[in-house]
């Protein structure tokens, strides 16, 4: 496979992916790039998000496409905000407003854990009968407050006892090496190499 298309527009998700791609020369195109709009994610599961988002893509560009759907689900609040993470705070996308909402949610709540999930769906064609599933969790807790500059999303709440710091206040590569996408990724690249 030399050439895929990631399912995104999420300007985070496509910087990790070219990173963690990069090495293995395959060329990553992005949805936008070939003027592809965001499919429909009207599902309650992850997997069934990125499937269609894959398909949606594959079948718009003619070419491989990898999608993820991935969120934080908090254990106080049911998993919320689950596959609603990108839009927990509603319309326009705001990962500052999405975080200030979750921050009001666990007020006064004492079990603050939470894990990031991502599952990566990859389609070598828009009907692909076997598409390539790997899943990846990161196990933390919500942070009483937003601290860090790195990464998007809930980074800058998602707390990592074992370092004493956020996500948002790792390094990149470190960050790379014990995330749900990081961990997702490399069981898909295992999956890849054993075709």
């Amino acid at each position: 496979m030399q050439k895929l298309v990631i399912a995104s527009n999420n300007p985070g998700k496509l910087r990790e992916f070219q990173f963690l791609l990069a090495p293995l020369g395959i060329e990553v195109l992005t949805q936008a790039q070939l003027g592809i709009s965001e499919a429909e994610e009207p599902h309650c599961t992850f997997i069934e998000n990125a499937l269609a988002k894959a398909r949606h893509v594959s079948r718009l560009s003619g070419l491989p496409a990898l999608a993820d759907d991935s969120g934080i689900c908090v254990t106080a609040l049911g998993g919320a905000p689950g596959v609603l993470s990108a839009r927990y705070a509603g319309e326009p996308k705001s990962d500052q407003r999405n975080n200030e909402k979750l921050l009001q949610a666990m007020q006064g709540l004492a079990d603050r854990r939470a894990h990031y999930y991502c599952v990566l769906v990859l389609v070598r064609h828009a009907d692909d009968p076997q598409p390539l599933i790997a899943e990846g969790e990161w196990h933390g807790e919500i942070a009483q407050q937003m601290s860090g500059e790195g990464g998007f999303g809930y980074d800058p709440l998602f707390w990592l006892p074992e370092f004493g710091k956020t996500s948002a206040q790792l390094e990149r590569e470190q960050k790379h090496a014990i995330s749900h996408r990081g961990k997702a990724l490399r069981v898909l690249l295992e999956k890849l190499e054993a075709m």
